[in-house]
């Protein structure tokens, strides 16, 4: 019987890394870092940026509102400050139906 093997997750992803995945800039990373308080990444002696899971999660948060739902800055921290669990719910529904839109697109590519 062959071992299962277990997704590897990072506990750290450094600023050119989570830049990658969300398409924007690290100087954006670094604004909505000042901007949003639910954003804290760690930061060693030197000031490097180490971003966790649960930034990466506020993250998505943050790039649907901003980036995706058109919202300003304020616009985006009065939603999350007033109702955060909404907006957590919406954006996990958005990345469930982007993956059956993929999975569907996949099999129709092999029609």
């Amino acid at each position: 019987m062959p071992l299962k093997e277990k997704e590897i997750t990072k506990m750290y992803y450094s600023i050119s890394e989570v830049s990658k995945m969300f398409d924007v800039r690290q100087s954006t990373l670094r604004y909505w870092e000042k901007e949003f308080d639910i954003l804290q990444p760690k930061k060693n002696k030197k000031g490097t940026r180490y971003f966790t899971q649960a930034d990466i999660d506020n993250l998505k948060i943050i790039f649907h509102l901003v980036k995706e739902r058109g919202f300003t800055i304020q616009g985006a921290k009065d939603k999350i400050k007033g109702n955060k669990e909404d907006t957590i719910n919406t954006v996990e529904i958005m990345g469930s139906l982007k993956r059956v839109k993929d999975f569907l697109l996949e099999i129709k590519s092999e029609l």
